[in-house]
């Protein structure tokens, strides 16, 4: 899992418990239902982020690779 996936896993679940009525610790601070749409925009902003991590493609240490086959049908 990395950060970007963590991290909206983390704003689901104040969103959720905001949602049921209850207060959340979230980064020092905490939040009640009227930092709701607050939550609601960082979690879009980790989706975001998540969602362009894995529109990358693989990668190894930070760098981008690709795998190449040499069994193809003339061997």
């Amino acid at each position: 899992m990395s950060i970007a996936t963590d991290m909206v896993s983390k704003y689901l679940e104040a969103e959720t418990a905001l949602l049921l009525g209850k207060s959340v610790s979230f980064g020092g601070r905490t939040l009640s239902s009227e930092n709701l749409a607050e939550i609601r925009q960082g979690r879009q902003e980790w989706e975001r982020r998540a969602a362009a991590e894995s529109s990358r493609g693989a990668t190894f240490g930070g760098l981008s690779y690709s795998v190449a086959r040499f069994d193809g049908p003339d061997r």
